[in-house]
C-alpha cells in the first residue's frame, strides 16, 4: 500500500520561520551536553551520515519490544544455560546488525559513533530536527521523533526532514556563511 499523504515540503520560508523559532527561543540549540558549541557545518554532516544509515539499512517507524517481539524465541525453562546464551547472542547480534533498519534517533545515535559526529552533534540535531517540523507543523511542541514515528510517515518524510536538518544547520548555524544569519 502506498501512502496518499504528500511527503512535507521544507521550503526555505519553513527553515526561515524555524531560524525565527529558535531565535526567540530561550533555550540553547547550538550547544551540547559537553558545553561546547556545535558548528552548523558538524551538525549538517551528522545528520546526511544519518541519512546515508537510513539509505543503507533502511527505516522502520518504531522497534517492537513488546511480547510479539519475543514470540520466536523458545521456552527457557527448557534450554540448557548454554543454549540461553547463544539464544540471547543471536537475539543481540540481530537486533544490532548493520543491516537491520533503524528509526530516526537509531540513525542518529549510530551516527554519534563514526567519525561523522559525536553526543554533542546528535544532541544537537536532535533539536534542530523538532525545530524544523515545529516549523513545519505551527505546534511550538513538536518533537522531531514523535513526528517520525506517525502511522503515516514514511522513509522519504524521514529523508526530506533530514536533508532540511543539515541545510538548516548549514545556512542558520554557528559558522555559516552568512555570520548576520546565525541563530
Amino acid at each position: 500500500m502506498t501512502s496518499t499523504v504528500p511527503v512535507p515540503v521544507f521550503t526555505d520560508e519553513v527553515l526561515a520561520r524555524a531560524a525565527e523559532l529558535v531565535r526567540d527561543s530561550w533555550l540553547p540549540v547550538w550547544t551540547g551536553a559537553s558545553g561546547e558549541e556545535s558548528a552548523g557545518e558538524s551538525v549538517a554532516r551528522h545528520l546526511e551520515a544519518a541519512a546515508a544509515l537510513l539509505e543503507a539499512d533502511g527505516w522502520t517507524r518504531t522497534y517492537s519490544h513488546g511480547p510479539d517481539a519475543r514470540a520466536g524465541l523458545p521456552a527457557i525453562e527448557s534450554m540448557s544455560t548454554q543454549a540461553m546464551i547463544r539464544e540471547v547472542l543471536l537475539a543481540v547480534r540481530e537486533e544490532t546488525a548493520a543491516t537491520a533498519p533503524r528509526t530516526l534517533p537509531g540513525a542518529l545515535d549510530h551516527a554519534a559513533c563514526g567519525g561523522s559526529g559525536d553526543a554533542d552533534t546528535r544532541d544537537v540535531a536532535y533539536t534542530v530536527l523538532s525545530w524544523v517540523v515545529r516549523a513545519l507543523t505551527g505546534h511550538e511542541q513538536a518533537s522531531a521523533t514523535a513526528w517520525a514515528e506517525r502511522l503515516h510517515r514514511t522513509r522519504e518524510d524521514i529523508s526530506a526532514l533530514l536533508a532540511a536538518g543539515a541545510r538548516f544547520a548549514r545556512i542558520y548555524g554557528p559558522g555559516a556563511a552568512g555570520a548576520g544569519q546565525t541563530v
